[in-house]
């Protein structure tokens, strides 16, 4: 990881002052393969949490490790602002979409960002059980506001995954049909509130201060020492233990 950023800093310092608009292309092109570049930081991240944990005792693991989440967050945060600038930049020298400014959205339809969402996170479910809960998804689907549309459909499909996960586990092997997720959009005056409810019987009260560390997850890890991240999107079900946190920096 520390050799990606060295190599990203070097490309960025021994590039030439942008004079016109080729230069600009170039530069343009230069951030672009830097963002390529980084893309399976969290993954890499992730395996380097998980190494860290099997080498210490258990009773160290479960104690809040300050340290290791504060710089964690502060690391994850960082990048976001980078990717999101990046992002901006290189999407303002693309032909924009309608209603689009970069990769901000001006009308933004957050039920239809949930739908997608919804579709992604099913299709992950499939692939892994054979078969998915249903959906249902409820709130006004004119009702629209500027965000990015990529960040909120991490965030729900994140807090989806872990619900189908949930409820698919905890009916897999009952005559019962598994109930659906349900995902309520409500607009307010000042806010928008997404609510992700499932019956898959919640998570353990002692887990409950460690949802958002990066330490914890209630899944098994999938994450193996020998997998190739460099070429794969390495995307599972659960047990990297970050959905959550990285979640919460990106709202």
């Amino acid at each position: 990881v520390p050799d990606w950023y060295l190599d990203s800093f070097r490309d960025m310092r021994s590039f030439p002052e942008v004079k016109d608009t080729n230069d600009d292309k170039g530069f343009t092109q230069m951030i672009k393969a830097i963002k390529v570049r980084h893309k399976n930081m969290v993954p890499i991240m992730a395996l380097g949490v998980q190494r860290l944990k099997k080498g210490m005792d258990l009773k160290i693991v479960c104690k809040n490790l300050d340290e290791i989440h504060q710089f964690l967050d502060r690391f994850y945060m960082s990048r976001l602002g980078i990717r999101m600038l990046i992002g901006q930049h290189v999407e303002l020298h693309n032909p924009n979409p309608p209603h689009c400014v970069g990769c901000i959205h001006t009308k933004m339809s957050q039920v239809e960002v949930a739908r997608n969402a919804s579709e992604d996170a099913r299709a992950m479910c499939l692939r892994e059980y054979g078969s998915s809960p249903d959906v249902n998804i409820y709130g006004d689907p004119t009702f629209t506001f500027p965000y990015v549309p990529a960040h909120l459909q991490l965030m729900v499909f994140e807090l989806l995954k872990n619900s189908l996960r949930a409820v698919q586990e905890r009916y897999m092997d009952s005559d019962k049909v598994a109930p659906p997720v349900r995902i309520i959009v409500a607009d307010g005056i000042e806010d928008v509130t997404i609510k992700v409810s499932d019956e898959g019987g919640g998570i353990p009260r002692s887990g409950l201060p460690n949802i958002f560390t990066y330490l914890y997850s209630t899944a098994q890890n999938p994450l193996d020492e020998h997998s190739d991240l460099g070429t794969s999107e390495a995307i599972t079900m659960a047990g990297y233990g970050y959905g959550i946190p990285i979640s919460r920096l990106y709202a």
